[in-house]
């Protein structure tokens, strides 16, 4: 009998590679479903592996979906991961998210955890699915049935767990016969709003994702797609004619600049390879954790598409690509030959140093007696020794200068003005509307008159934060000491953004770990200059490594999920974990009705009095309260009475403001 359909398959926004209604489905021929698979695989050399997964999944879906009516989605995309779940099935009023381990004889870790991954990425952002039932499941298709499945599935702590044979028992176990049912077309056609963390971006785009695959499909992407058009633009300008030019990228809080700047170099890595874009950051955090990020995850694809790629290769590749900018400066001191890369990208770049700064670090540490440049000033100069073309992209921020001599973007301008006046500038419209950027009235008009205003290279719209944008405001009150305003937005994101105290360790630790679902990452976070929280077991001053704390698994001890080792604000500044314990420190604490700002010196707290020192602790607190992606526990400890550097009014003061504003303690 020729296959026909019952109705015309409706239009749809092509998340999946196959979907029908699970009539349809059964009829069809696996010929044509398997077809329409590999149709859309975007990898051109497609494994028989993944063939003949497809074809076991086929089977399996069609004996155990024979008594069901819905709808069936295979590989549908998980933007934010940059990855594909095999199977989602729905009917009635739940939704079943499914994955495969085809030939596996039991239920994994690993395989459980990228289930509830994808179900939570689903559940977060993915706007049709905020309300509805999801069930994550696991199939391993030679595992042993599961008789009893565990009752933290529906909270997605865990997967439901069956075998090829079980699969539409395990279905059933979660309907119920309700007369709801979830709207197929509002469903499919809802707009996803992912906010990865700048290591699955980085990954994402690494791959060779789209920044619209991986980002909000709302005006945020369209704003990052503007800024990407515009640079490329001026890239191509100064190409074709053999010109030198200079872009200068701003954003709001949260808007993406790292993104945008990884954006960059990836696309112009893709367009030639012969321009060696490059990432460039003074974050050395940052920069190790993303590197180690790139480089495993590269391996790992390699390996799932047949092929074999060392470690070790795939770090050349990788640490081209994203380089720390001190290492960047020092590797063009030993040559005054033009550099290989004709693309920069150097994010955080009002971070550069100063003169005095650069020349101190130079004399100490080189041995070099006679450097008199600034960073900015030097760093233009390497490029400029190319006798054609190169664009350097500045990306701009501001509000969380945690360290001494930064140069900020007066002295990039005041480089430009004094000894490179023949680059062409492009700058963001932003910059001329607030002295945040430039203070020097110098300065601005020798931009203007020297510069072209783009409003394309300000990205004004925050991608951070899906669980509250208004996270950033509140810490803002917090810190300002605006009780009030702090108290109207606390009560605004509670629900969406948990927040909690405790004064007791372990039970900060338990929250984490029972709040935490799949491979969410946990975390205990504090100032580096909380020197006395070390007999409670968090000792600041022991180096971490970045990446194993931000990227091995739960195994690990030294992961970031044991709780052990504790991440201050320059290990962590410019990265995210899902939930953190902010461990408060007496070196910054809550006096009568202000701050009170301390160091600790051999054996005792020293007042900080310098009001710019003062503003760098502030930040480093900045930091650490806006590092939660989902929600954190703030750990103020308790007072010692035998103890002398740790009094009553260090903490104290501290938890009963905290607890003013409407901060809940851990029951």
């Amino acid at each position: 009998m020729q296959y026909k359909l019952k109705q015309p398959r409706k239009p749809y926004m092509k998340r999946a590679y196959y979907s029908n209604n699970i009539q349809d489905f059964l009829l069809e021929p696996d010929s044509s479903i398997l077809g329409e698979l590999t149709a859309n695989h975007s990898n051109r050399t497609l494994e028989e592996l993944q063939v003949n997964a497809w074809r076991k999944q086929i089977t399996i879906l069609k004996n155990q979906l024979s008594e069901f009516e819905g709808q069936i989605y295979f590989e549908f995309a998980i933007p934010r991961m940059g990855k594909r779940v095999d199977n989602i099935v729905i009917i009635d009023e739940v939704a079943f998210i499914v994955e495969f381990k085809v030939g596996d004889g039991g239920f994994e870790k690993h395989a459980i955890e990228q289930v509830i991954d994808y179900t939570i990425d689903l559940k977060n952002f993915h706007e049709g699915s905020h309300d509805i039932k999801l069930i994550p499941i696991l199939v391993a298709t030679n595992a042993p049935s599961i008789t009893v499945q565990d009752n933290q599935v529906l909270t997605h702590k865990t997967a439901a767990k069956s075998n090829q044979f079980d699969l539409a028992e395990t279905l059933k176990k979660y309907l119920k016969n309700s007369s709801q049912s979830i709207d197929i077309n509002y469903w499919e056609n809802s707009i996803y709003k992912p906010t990865p963390t700048i290591v699955e971006a980085a990954q994402a785009l690494y791959k060779g994702h789209n920044v619209k695959e991986i980002t909000r499909s709302d005006s945020g992407t369209i704003n990052l797609s503007k800024t990407a058009d515009c640079i490329n633009s001026v890239i191509e300008k100064s190409k074709n004619i053999g010109m030198k030019s200079i872009c200068f990228v701003t954003g709001v809080p949260g808007a993406g600049k790292t993104l945008a700047g990884l954006n960059i170099a990836v696309e112009r890595m893709k367009a030639d390879e012969d321009e060696h874009a490059v990432f460039l950051s003074g974050n050395g955090p940052l920069v190790d954790v993303l590197r180690e990020a790139l480089t495993r995850d590269e391996v790992i694809t390699a390996k799932e598409n047949g092929g074999r790629l060392s470690k070790k290769q795939a770090a050349i590749k990788a640490n081209a690509f994203i380089q720390n900018i001190h290492h960047f400066r020092d590797d063009n001191l030993l040559s005054e030959k033009a550099p290989i890369e004709r693309v920069v990208v150097f994010d955080e770049a009002q971070r550069a140093w100063t003169n005095d700064q650069v020349s101190s670090f130079m004399k100490r540490k080189k041995g070099v007696e006679d450097f008199n440049k600034s960073e900015p000033e030097f760093l233009i100069d390497v490029m400029n020794r190319h006798s054609d073309w190169c664009t350097i992209v500045c990306l701009i921020g501001g509000g969380q200068e945690i360290n001494t001599g930064e140069a900020g973007l007066e002295e990039w301008i005041n480089s430009l003005k004094n000894h490179f006046p023949d680059w062409d500038i492009h700058y963001s419209s932003s910059i001329l509307e607030s002295d945040n950027y430039l203070k020097s009235e110098d300065s601005r008009k020798w931009l203007v008159r020297n510069g072209i205003s783009e409003i394309e290279l300000h990205l004004a719209v925050s991608v951070r934060s899906f669980r509250s944008e208004q996270l950033s405001n509140f810490i803002h009150e917090l810190l300002n000491i605006q009780i009030e305003n702090s108290q109207r937005i606390y009560s605004e994101i509670k629900e969406s953004y948990p927040i909690i105290l405790t004064r007791n360790l372990e039970k900060a630790k338990q929250w984490l770990r029972d709040k935490a679902k799949g491979s969410e990452r946990i975390g205990l976070i504090s100032s580096s200059g909380a020197r006395r929280l070390r007999p409670l077991g968090i000792d600041v001053k022991n180096e971490i490594s970045a990446p194993s704390w931000f990227l091995n698994d739960s195994q690990d001890i030294r992961s970031s999920y044991f709780l052990e080792e504790v991440a201050t604000e320059f290990d962590i500044q410019g990265l995210e974990i899902d939930w953190a314990c902010v461990a408060w420190g007496g070196n910054f604490h809550f006096n009568n009705t202000d701050w009170k700002y301390q160091n600790f010196k051999g054996t005792k707290w020293q007042n900080i009095n310098k009001d710019i020192d003062k503003e760098y602790l502030k930040n480093t607190y900045r930091v650490l309260l806006t590092r939660a992606r989902q929600g954190m526990v703030i750990f103020v400890p308790e007072s010692s009475e035998i103890d002398h550097t740790r009094p009553k009014a260090f903490y104290d003061e501290t938890y009963k403001y905290l607890k003013e504003i409407g901060i809940p303690e851990i029951e």
